[in-house]
């Protein structure tokens, strides 16, 4: 028989298969419980539900305008205002898009050409090295290093930073609060970002989606309130993360109007417009209280990493989003593949986050499970020791 065609094109194929496809059907096939994938297993504020559900029954149904419905710019200016003291015309510099996900590949796809460089932090959400693929740019991986000193446990050199920007670079991918590390960077470390993309004229593209679940009293600092990078940011947020509805996929990205205006002219060529009456609900939700999600998961992110230290794992508790990094000392992907069977719970092997080896030992585990499931995997990592 002979073998089937493949028709991807080739700055593609490397991204065909995915470790999270891999670690889900093991989940599947063996009842194991997932903490693979960072959705939660639970739905969001009430009131933002009924929000959604009124818009429906409202007639809310038909295609919204493509940049995203003005109410709902509106109150993403507002809220960048409130939080941030930035300012943002919601007639120009506001972009709703379907999820952050598509804002990333509209703003990728609107500023990069073919043979142009995308620096990235390393470990990185894997969904960017598709996005980069995608537009036809090479990415250029700058690794956070494991630094039990630093209270994130991660760290940042700026020496390196520096020394990956070529002639050929056209944007940084900075994600603070980082995925799958959980850290947040720090004023000096964004001020160095800055400095470098000031230095050689760059663009920003920062990843936010996980800026209201900062834990332990830390907060977010957006690097377009650093002198100079107001006008060479554009901001991705996303409403799936601080509101824990990411089914629902609406995004934005928020940026002065000649970067504003490149993402959607990209934008309204792939999805056109997002759902509109999760839109109105949003525009309603993001006016009332933004710290409940954040409250929730910092007491199931303790579960999970307290659990996991006590079981003599070394955990690497992070400061927000989603994830904890375990170093597991031994091969990620072997012990990953082996513990569905072997304790009926799934994990995610971070080689795919990595250009470089310096990941091959790192596990990442979702805390974005309801308590009791998360005490349920604990429990099962106990009793397969």
């Amino acid at each position: 028989m002979s073998q089937q065609p493949n028709h991807l094109v080739e700055r593609m194929r490397e991204f065909e298969t995915s470790i999270f496809a891999e670690m889900t059907g093991l989940a599947m096939s063996t009842g194991s419980i997932n903490l693979g994938q960072g959705f939660p297993d639970y739905d969001g504020p009430q009131a933002v539900l009924d929000a959604a559900a009124e818009a429906i029954r409202g007639g809310h149904n038909q295609y919204p305008p493509s940049v995203g419905i003005l109410p709902l710019r509106e109150a993403i200016a507002a809220h960048e205002k409130k939080y941030y003291d930035l300012d943002y015309d919601p007639s120009s510099e506001i972009v709703v898009t379907t999820g952050a996900t598509e804002g990333l590949a509209a703003a990728l796809l609107a500023l990069t050409e073919t043979g142009d460089e995308v620096i990235v932090f390393e470990p990185y959400f894997d969904v960017y090295a598709a996005g980069i693929g995608l537009s036809g740019a090479r990415r250029v991986a700058v690794t956070l290093h494991r630094d039990g000193t630093d209270p994130s446990g991660w760290s940042l050199d700026p020496a390196e930073l520096e020394a990956a920007v070529t002639p050929r670079t056209k944007l940084i991918l900075l994600n603070s609060p980082h995925n799958p590390t959980g850290k947040v960077f720090t004023r000096e470390e964004l001020q160095a970002v800055a400095d470098v993309a000031i230095r050689h004229d760059l663009i920003v593209l920062s990843d936010e989606v996980y800026e209201h679940l900062v834990f332990d009293g830390l907060t977010h600092t957006p690097i377009a309130t650093h002198p100079g990078m107001h006008a060479r940011t554009i901001k991705l947020s996303s409403a799936g993360k601080t509101f824990s509805v990411t089914g629902w996929k609406v995004g934005w990205a928020c940026a002065p109007k000649p970067l504003a205006s490149a993402v959607l002219g990209v934008k309204q060529h792939l999805s056109f417009a997002s759902g509109h009456p999760f839109q109105v609900a949003l525009a309603k939700g993001l006016a009332g209280d933004l710290d409940e999600t954040r409250r929730q998961l910092q007491a199931q992110r303790d579960v999970l990493c307290d659990g996991l230290a006590v079981l003599g794992y070394d955990v690497i508790r992070p400061q927000a989003t989603y994830f904890t990094v375990v170093d597991v000392k031994s091969d990620a992907l072997e012990f990953a593949r082996a513990l569905p069977a072997r304790a009926g719970v799934v994990t995610i092997p971070m080689l795919s986050f990595y250009d470089s080896s310096v990941g091959d030992t790192f596990v990442r585990f979702a805390f974005c499970k309801r308590p009791d499931v998360l005490q349920q995997a604990v429990d099962r990592l106990r009793d397969a020791k």
